[in-house]
């Protein structure tokens, strides 16, 4: 059969560790075989990125707003342990960081849901979907680790340098730590309708969490423009569908979460939406299980796993041992941005075959071939734990069927 063809590229960003390995068998086992892969690469490895000084991280992103649609390999974003394991010369910014910031935008995360996967907690039926605030808080804070006795001060200044705020933040009496952190109305009213848009689109209700009985003029103003834009462009648009909008506090959704029976969207800021997705993902049977896309409002798209580089399994694979990995969210990673470049270029057979290699994914794990995370949440008796190699093949065979 002749290989499908890609008009226009996607931005590849290559990462770390075991996923860096898994991102290769994808691209030789699974696309290779049926796709002229065209792609814009970058190496985003935490080595590649040291050597640069984070530029390559950042040609990256404007790549992505040049093409439209990037996927992204897991990274490492190094702590102090780290940066003496590889060598660096420097502790760089989360590399996700760097590119929201850069992107804007909501990253939509929902777990791949299928008939004979259960989920570790019990009461959920349906997927939860988190939306999170892709943009500043804590990712694109300022820190500093105060050595001495001293003052730290909020201040804010106009255009004209005339001083509108002061406030003392802290008298340190000796060492301690300090973060500032912002965000921007404009980037919360994106978050707001891309929110409104992808719950109306999926018929699914919306919850809005955050803490502004504590954070009054932070958090009470992300939920202002919720509720403003809600009232103004969405309302009657909702209750046309039958769907509602919810605001609670983040302690309360998250213990209606534990025991609802899922089927929604729930909108976070950033830092809540990066643990949250975490705990949903685990909640619905393993982090590798976990789709993850930014969508920015000027129609950027970046796909990505929303877990990490797995470096355990790495380090057996480097000792030349088997290893069982499941490379489910890189997957779906891939066939989301050849899905969305298919669309953007109108290019049917390249949506088609992403939705054959999700198929091949899925029918491998009904069938009962699974990697080792999955088989304590499977039906009892129906699977058997397989090596990466194993899983692959099995996909593989599978895709080439369904081609």
């Amino acid at each position: 059969m002749d290989k499908i063809k890609m008009l226009n590229p996607i931005v590849e960003m290559d990462g770390d560790e075991m996923t860096r390995v898994i991102w290769k068998m994808i691209k030789e086992q699974l696309l290779a075989p049926f796709i002229e892969l065209n792609t814009e690469y970058y190496d985003l490895s935490v080595t590649s990125r040291d050597n640069s000084d984070d530029q390559i991280t950042i040609d990256a992103a404007y790549a992505v707003k040049k093409h439209h649609v990037g996927v992204k390999c897991a990274t490492i974003t190094a702590n102090p342990q780290r940066q003496e394991e590889y060598h660096l010369k420097q502790l760089l910014p989360s590399p996700n960081g760097t590119i929201r910031g850069i992107l804007d935008g909501t990253v939509f995360r929902a777990p791949i849901v299928l008939e004979k996967l259960h989920p570790v907690v019990s009461t959920w039926k349906k997927p939860i979907t988190v939306a999170r605030h892709a943009y500043a808080d804590i990712f694109n804070g300022t820190e500093y680790h105060v050595e001495e006795k001293g003052t730290a001060e909020l201040t804010f200044k106009n255009e004209k340098g005339e001083e509108l705020f002061h406030k003392t933040v802290c008298e340190y009496e000796g060492p301690g730590v300090l973060q500032s952190i912002y965000n921007k109305e404009k980037s919360i009213s994106s978050f707001a309708h891309a929110c409104f848009q992808y719950a109306l689109s999926t018929k699914q209700d919306l919850w809005f969490s955050t803490k502004d009985t504590i954070c009054k003029i932070y958090d009470g103003t992300f939920r202002a423009i919720f509720q403003k834009i809600y009232e103004e462009s969405y309302k009657e648009k909702f209750e046309a569908n039958g769907i509602t909008y919810f605001y609670t506090l983040i302690d309360d959704a998250v213990a209606r979460t534990l025991r609802s029976e899922g089927g929604y969207v729930w909108a976070l800021k950033n830092y809540d939406g990066d643990v949250m997705s975490d705990m949903v993902s685990s909640g619905f049977g393993s982090l590798a299980m976990m789709t993850s896309v930014l969508v920015s409002p000027e129609g950027n798209y970046e796909y990505e796993a929303a877990h990490g580089t797995v470096p355990r399994h790495y380090y057996r694979y480097l000792k030349g041992e088997s290893t069982s990995t499941n490379p489910m969210a890189t997957i779906f990673a891939w066939s989301g941005a050849l899905r969305k470049r298919g669309e953007l270029d109108g290019n049917q057979e390249l949506q088609d075959f992403a939705g054959k290699l999700e198929k091949a994914c899925i029918e491998t794990i009904e069938s009962g071939t699974v990697t080792k995370d999955l088989v304590s949440m499977m039906e009892k008796g129906s699977t058997h734990a397989v090596s990466t190699d194993e899983f692959f093949h099995a996909i593989s065979e599978r895709l080439a069927q369904l081609m």
